[in-house]
């Protein structure tokens, strides 16, 4: 199997011959920037070299998959958001809200993905999948009607608005959901072989009563709109949430080490394939080959079906123990005699 093969049957719980090696999201640090000789903000706004440093997370670190968005903020920004892009040691950040108050009558651009943040790393997407795609699965990125709504009212707005005026923020939402469709279908157009679901619905911001009531059903839409596998990934202590996710119909999540592995896969059942849940902090950053191989081993034995990050890998991560930790998966099977 090549390593597109394994990725794209991993994310679906199905069986591999080796443990699959990936992420849902970025794995760009600045040490590899260097190395490949591009470096943000170019990579956010040129499709060439935001093509160039995605394909490294195959060519240098050795993942089953590339994903060239590694920002938040390409949707939004095409929705007017200002956006500062940041620079090598930076990732981008929103300037302000789009919109002072909660409405739903904002308009939404029919050439939304033709417009320079969203045109860019379609342009990505295709480039990727000429060069790499018959080896390796290309990952696009979407973000869910949760996030969208702090990038465009502000996340102090969006959450009051929860509590005083639900109907309101589902009205909202409601209107959202068609940006991330949009971009979405977009990019499976360009190339996609799965798409990674961001919404920023981690506990400390939305209980999981919140989640039930506003999202699970807009998350099961997401999945039955949208025709390729989706990684969902949400940041934070998920415990609670997890059971939820199950009834989306969503084929993957992308878990943050903050759930116990154990714990994560016990919550997810059979059927919800599990990625990451590997500390950035502690193994990704900080870890030494003896760490990453123990962590390693530890995701395999609870029967993670992709290893790798638990989130956006910080940028100040040597990317020499993500290789590390590619080495160790593959330890579980040669490469040479899965092709």
């Amino acid at each position: 199997m090549k390593p597109r093969d394994v990725f794209l049957a991993a994310i679906r719980a199905q069986p591999t011959p080796r443990p699959a090696v990936g992420s849902a999201t970025s794995v760009v640090t600045t040490d590899l920037m260097q190395h490949v000789g591009v470096s943000f903000p170019d990579a956010h706004l040129d499709a060439e070299k935001m093509a160039t440093l995605a394909a490294a997370g195959h060519t240098v670190l050795g993942f089953d998959n590339v994903m060239p968005l590694f920002s938040v903020w390409h949707e939004s920004a095409a929705l007017g958001c200002e956006v500062d892009w940041g620079d090598v040691s930076h990732m981008p950040a929103g300037r302000r809200p789009l919109r002072n108050t909660l409405s739903p009558d904002f308009a939404i651009p029919d050439d939304l993905p033709l417009r320079p943040p969203c045109a860019v790393p379609l342009k990505a997407l295709r480039l990727l999948k000429q060069r790499l795609g018959n080896e390796v699965a290309v990952v696009g990125k979407i973000f869910g009607p949760w996030t969208l709504g702090y990038h465009v009212f502000g996340v102090e707005e969006f959450l009051i608005a929860t509590l005083l005026d639900p109907a309101a923020v589902r009205d909202v939402m409601r209107r959202l959901m068609d940006v991330t469709v949009a971009f979405g279908n977009a990019q499976i157009e360009a190339g996609a072989d799965a798409l990674t679901l961001g919404d920023h619905c981690t506990r400390d911001l939305c209980s999981p009563e919140a989640y039930r009531e506003f999202l699970l059903d807009l998350h099961a839409e997401l999945h039955e709109r949208l025709p390729c596998p989706l990684l969902l990934h949400i940041c934070g202590d998920t415990a609670d949430r997890i059971p939820f996710i199950r009834q989306t119909g969503i084929e993957c999540f992308h878990f943050d080490s903050k759930v116990p592995t154990p714990t994560a896969r016990e919550l997810a059942g059979p059927r919800l394939a599990l990625m990451g849940g590997t500390s950035n902090l502690d193994v990704i950053r900080s870890g030494t080959p003896e760490s990453i191989a123990a962590d390693v081993k530890a995701k395999i034995a609870a029967g993670i079906n992709v290893i790798g990050p638990e989130c956006a890998v910080p940028l100040d991560a040597p990317w020499r123990n993500l290789r590390t930790l590619v080495d160790e998966c593959c330890k579980a099977a040669p490469r040479s005699n899965l092709t």
